[in-house]
């Protein structure tokens, strides 16, 4: 296993003196001029349920596609250190909640391949990264508080034990890839197995011991990571890093990468793998200072 030899801390805030007074001086434009606005009269929505995970150090293998000396290898693993924290959503976004913003127009039709029964205690799925995207910006107007995508590393944080490890556990130093290829072969063979497709009542999967609900279970959770394909030298250092954010992690029982306007990942919309069952998603709240203001300059179309 591939350990990187330090540890990164993630702080609330990490923005550069520069970036700060930035912020500091568009926050005055945008109080004189109006532009952080409100949410409209009489259309307040109460906020999810969430669940608040205190700030630790935590194991986290990198996601990515990983190469040494020409072969595939495991991910690096490195010690994380989250200093503030993070409050997520205890269940992932319901097919009632997100027909509530297609009502108001605010977010694309859902293409469930399974509609459920009961919208109200069933996750959303049959969603791509941008109606999440999309229903996040929804939410922040109508709740008053900036509603996000997490990362896969935020994922990793929340879902303590239940997060999946993708590594295959054999020769790394491609001495012998044909060990790699087969144990690839048996675990996706296993994966394909394993399908339970149609999806499950809030709760059916249980919880993780930070108490988050569901996760791993057969909705993948859409995350704003990219893709990452990226070369180590024989020391196990990064000599190259080539990131594609037209693809994003989504995250389950392992993690797959997908498109950013897939909807139903098992019709041929998987980059890699094993397809997800379904693919939903759930949100952290944002709870920095200068929240509300990237989001109206973003909104804007500013790229901040």
């Amino acid at each position: 296993m591939d350990a990187l030899p330090k540890g990164r801390e993630v702080a609330p805030i990490s923005l550069a003196i520069p970036s700060a007074l930035f912020l500091i001086l568009a926050g005055i434009l945008a109080i004189e001029t109006g532009l952080l606005g409100s949410a409209p009269s009489g259309s307040a929505l109460d906020e999810p349920p969430v669940v608040t995970v205190a700030p630790r150090d935590f194991r986290y293998r990198a996601a990515g596609e990983f190469f040494k000396n020409g072969y595939a290898v495991d991910g690096p693993v490195e010690t994380v250190r989250m200093s503030a924290p993070l409050i997520i959503m205890k269940y992932q976004v319901t097919a009632a909640d997100y027909a509530r913003c297609v009502a108001e127009q605010a977010c694309p039709p859902a293409e469930p391949e399974h509609v459920p029964a009961d919208p109200g205690s069933t996750p959303a799925t049959g969603v791509s990264f941008d109606d999440a995207q999309a229903y996040a910006a929804w939410l922040s107007r109508r709740t008053g508080t900036i509603w996000m995508l997490p990362t896969d590393e935020q994922l990793a944080f929340a879902a303590g034990s239940r997060f999946p490890d993708d590594a295959l556990d054999v020769e790394d130093d491609g001495s012998n890839p044909a060990l790699r290829w087969i144990a690839d072969y048996y675990r996706e063979t296993a994966r394909k197995a394993s399908r339970e497709p149609e999806p499950q009542r809030l709760g059916h999967f249980g919880e993780s011991e930070t108490g988050l609900t569901d996760f791993g279970g057969n909705v993948w959770e859409w995350t704003t990571t990219c893709v990452r394909r990226v070369t180590l030298d024989r020391t196990g250092s990064i000599t190259s890093d080539t990131s594609s954010c037209g693809i994003y992690i989504a995250t389950g029982k392992h993690r797959a990468a997908l498109s950013s306007f897939i909807r139903k990942p098992k019709g041929g919309g998987c980059a890699v793998g094993a397809p997800p069952d379904n693919v939903g998603f759930r949100l952290v709240k944002n709870t920095r200072w200068y929240a509300r203001l990237l989001q109206a300059l973003r909104e804007k179309g500013l790229d901040v």
